[in-house]
């Protein structure tokens, strides 16, 4: 047994900690490490562009790419990925080219450049990477799919219509078919050839067979799309038009689009491409914005999607409130100051599914004002609840969030993560890379569990509730037969199985029920003898649980979590786990492994605060279960 003593000590230091990390502002700022696409995109758009005002900033992310380059001369997305990562090779390759700091004829990049052609070459990387490699003239538009834009103002009571598209998909397609469409490339005296990576014959018609085949379940879709591609010009010139007024009215303060990176990658060419000036202002406020998210760290220097500001903060002001500390505390209340600045006040693309709801909600990052997500909205919400009960300005804030959330549930019980019942299955069939994960919102376990808990937790919601019912037949038909749940956004078969346990138990499903207990089951299997839990990014790739050669202290937080709300603390696999926890934070040795996603096989995040925020939570529920059940 655990002497409680000790673990109080523990919270008691990850919470100084965390004090101390706190900004003057109120929040904390810790790194969101995603993809090193948006390092090699930021080289190559200011070599692309002629921009020398950040030239010490691009020698650092020269650095960063090198060093991430393994002995046998590929790029992995995570650090068990087996065989390297081709898109990740092809465009780390190319920005070193570009960047003028390495030479075809270094050994490393031959190594580079034997990996990407024994792997198909640039044919086979994401389309993403094809389109960037496109707009800098290194790779034919022909082998891209042509979509009109007069598809783009087909009205939303149309059956079909661009808005049944992700709000994601739609914030980077839009920039991209504007350059795609008019096969714009920009081009200088630098740009690397890139002709010795193509395969023997690039196939053109690939994509669009499978859509002109009418056997197809995209046929229907295709033909719609052709239809709209048969009107007049002037019609496909207010298509165009449209584009750009969507993505000018998109863009925040910090000149981003949307607040993330890749898509104001594609906004610049984009706009570009509509005949903007590489001087003009919006063009040098986006390079201004991007260069804002690069951070330079210990280790290396990356420029991240988009920043992590609220999501880490709302989590952090909650996991201390976990912890008692106190919400009159200095550090709670100007955390809390400033989550209320960033409550969303407009209606944007969210209202398009959901018109009649006020705004609410909040975002993920400090400069986003147009994308409100649920699960920033419900972290955001735990942390204020304390504050709410004694604060009428406050509660206020906290019902507006409460009363968007609820309206956000899709009409399949479940929630998303950005929009409401943007989940048209025929989307995931699109003929381009991760179209199931990114064009498609759809209802998840970790979105559906994560909103069931704090409405059972925190506003006093129990299963006899309407929406609390259909959330919970949600979660009970998309269990998987081992007992797991898959999640989304984080990694992967864990999370999402942490999230819809705690969901299930604070909404009063009994600790009995048999889906509680299949999940519990599996859990316990899948323990690695060091009391951890460790799970690869290939779970998301393969849709299967892949484990992990180690552990990982956020995992391990998230199944230690589960376990104590399904009523198991006092187990031997709960003291195994609370064991590992502790001894990691004596070590300070805990591995650096991302347990977030963006998108499977491509984009894959470490949260620097993960394993921080969730042992600091798991540890705190571990300690109030003990005292209570001594």
């Amino acid at each position: 047994m655990i002497n409680l003593e000790t673990i109080q000590k523990d919270i008691f230091q990850r919470k100084e900690e965390l004090i101390q990390l706190q900004h003057i502002d109120g929040a904390w700022r810790f790194l969101f490490q995603g993809s090193l696409m948006t390092d090699a995109f930021f080289i190559i758009t200011c070599r692309a562009l002629n921009i020398t005002d950040y030239e010490e900033t691009i020698i650092k992310l020269v650095d960063t790419l090198k060093k991430a380059q393994t002995n046998t001369g590929y790029w992995k997305a995570y650090k068990d990925e087996t065989n390297g990562n081709l898109s990740s090779t092809v465009i780390a390759y190319t920005a070193l080219l570009y960047s003028g700091y390495c030479k075809k004829e270094d050994s490393k990049m031959q190594q580079a450049r034997s990996y990407i052609i024994a792997n198909g070459g640039l044919e086979k990387s994401h389309f993403m990477i094809r389109w960037m490699l496109s707009v800098n003239g290194m790779y034919p538009w022909s082998n891209m799919i042509y979509i009109p834009m007069t598809f783009l103002l087909l009205p939303t009571y149309q059956p079909i219509n661009f808005f049944q598209f992700s709000s994601y998909a739609r914030i980077h397609f839009i920039p991209m078919l504007i350059a795609s469409n008019k096969k714009y490339t920009l081009t200088n005296d630098n740009t690397p050839n890139l002709k010795d990576l193509f395969p023997k014959s690039i196939n053109t018609s690939s994509p669009l067979l499978v859509l002109e085949d009418d056997r197809s379940p995209l046929s229907f879709l295709w033909k719609e799309i052709k239809k709209a591609g048969a009107l007049p010009a002037y019609m496909h010139n207010l298509g165009y038009i449209y584009a750009e007024k969507y993505i000018v009215n998109r863009i925040e303060e910090d000149g981003t689009l949307y607040s993330y990176a890749s898509a104001t990658f594609f906004m610049i060419y984009g706009l570009l491409a509509q005949g903007y000036n590489k001087n003009s202002i919006i063009i040098k406020k986006a390079i201004s914005g991007l260069f804002s998210l690069i951070k330079s760290g210990e280790h290396n220097t990356h420029l991240e999607n988009s920043t992590s500001t609220v999501w880490d903060t709302g989590l952090i002001c909650y996991s201390l409130q976990e912890a008692k500390l106190s919400s009159d505390s200095k550090t709670i209340k100007k955390a809390i100051a400033y989550l209320l600045d960033k409550q969303h006040t407009k209606k944007a693309d969210w209202s398009i599914h959901n018109p009649h709801t006020p705004p609410g909600g909040w975002g993920f990052s400090a400069i986003n004002t147009n994308n409100p997500d649920n699960d920033d909205t419900s972290a955001v919400l735990r942390a204020l609840k304390q504050t709410a009960t004694n604060n009428q300005s406050i509660y206020y804030a906290w019902k507006k969030g409460v009363n968007y959330l609820l309206s956000m549930q899709n009409r399949d019980g479940g929630w998303g993560a950005f929009e409401k019942n943007t989940n048209w299955e025929l989307l995931q069939y699109v003929p381009i890379e991760n179209a199931r994960d990114a064009a498609v919102d759809p209802s998840t376990a970790d979105l559906t569990g994560r909103i069931l808990e704090f409405l059972g937790n925190f506003a006093e919601f129990n299963h006899s509730h309407p929406k609390v019912k259909r959330g919970i037949n949600w979660l009970y038909s998309n269990q998987n037969n081992d007992g797991s749940w898959y999640g989304r956004w984080g990694v992967c078969y864990i999370y999402g199985t942490w999230a819809a346990i705690t969901g299930l138990r604070a909404v009063g499903i009994n600790k009995n029920d048999k889906s509680i207990k299949k999940a519990i089951q599996w859990l316990k299997t899948i323990q690695h003898e060091d009391g951890g839990w460790g799970e690869s990014c290939q779970s998301c790739e393969k849709l299967l649980y892949i484990p992990l050669s180690f552990s990982t202290d956020s995992q391990t937080a998230w199944a230690v979590d589960a376990l104590i709300a399904a009523g198991e603390g006092k187990s031997n696999t709960v003291i195994k786990g609370i064991n590992y926890l502790l001894k990691k934070n004596k070590e300070k040795t805990s591995i650096l492994y991302p347990t977030g996603i963006g998108l499977p096989t491509q984009f894959y995040i470490y949260y620097e605060s993960y394993n921080k925020i969730f042992p600091l939570l798991a540890l705190s529920h571990f300690y109030k279960y003990m005292s209570e059940n001594l």
